[in-house]
């Protein structure tokens, strides 16, 4: 059988302004609360994506759910880490190494307001919870517009910075703006990632390429009925 297995995509877990650009990038805390509760009492247990790559392989079976969060805002740390805990939850949240300690620099030019992205100490704490770091490249590039060897470049030194952090492999890998092609999945995998998301909507499955993996996008307007469906139903299958 070839169960359907749920990637979940986070950005900011965050009350936006409500004049903010794309503001559609942040989940309440609430939110977040009552939606990993939803999963909880659904029996799904949420996993990082290193975790979860067993699952994928069909080496391991059960009710699971990949949690992922992109670019390393700090309040996954403060917001959705003690909510994750409580429920016994992993999840994976993707850094832009060159953002260590700074901001979201790649979207200043779209007006969308500075979020503070995690440090090196707050990488640790994050992993202090039994939570994944992965890596979302250098600089947050639409890496199809590079050469082979600036892409080699991105990949490998968000690699390497995040693995000096925190003395673990960094095994897990994530497309900026979800833009890949066939090159850029061999890429990831002679790099040593062991799975690759892409903003591809659907739920996973055995068959689906690793390094080419769907997910399912969490935003500030999926109210709790939309979520379950996303979850449960065949909402968000576009691609199988």
């Amino acid at each position: 059988m070839n169960l359907k297995i749920p990637i979940l995509m986070y950005h900011s877990i965050q009350v936006p302004h409500d004049n903010d650009v794309m503001r559609s990038l942040h989940v309440k805390p609430v939110s977040f609360a009552r939606q990993m509760w939803l999963l909880s009492k659904l029996g799904y247990v949420g996993l990082s994506m290193r975790e979860l790559h067993p699952y994928l392989e069909g080496k391991k079976q059960g009710k699971v759910v990949g949690i992922t969060f992109d670019d390393g805002y700090l309040n996954n740390l403060t917001a959705a880490a003690p909510i994750l805990k409580k429920h016994g939850f992993s999840g994976t949240c993707y850094m832009v190494s060159s953002a260590i300690g700074g901001d979201n620099f790649w979207d200043h030019h779209l007006g969308i307001p500075s979020n503070q992205i995690m440090n090196q100490n707050q990488i640790l704490e994050w992993e202090s919870f039994g939570l994944e770091i992965g890596c979302h490249t250098k600089t947050h590039p639409d890496l199809t517009t590079l050469t082979y060897e600036v892409q080699m470049d991105e990949l490998k030194q968000c690699k390497t910075a995040l693995e000096n952090i925190t003395g673990k492999p960094a095994v897990s890998f994530c497309y900026p703006y979800g833009k890949y092609n066939k090159q850029l999945s061999k890429l990831a995998k002679n790099v040593g990632f062991e799975t690759s998301t892409t903003m591809n909507r659907g739920r996973a499955i055995q068959s689906d390429d690793p390094h080419q993996l769907p997910r399912i996008p969490v935003n500030f307007h999926t109210l709790p009925h939309l979520f379950l469906l996303k979850i449960v139903t065949s909402y968000e299958d576009k691609k199988h």
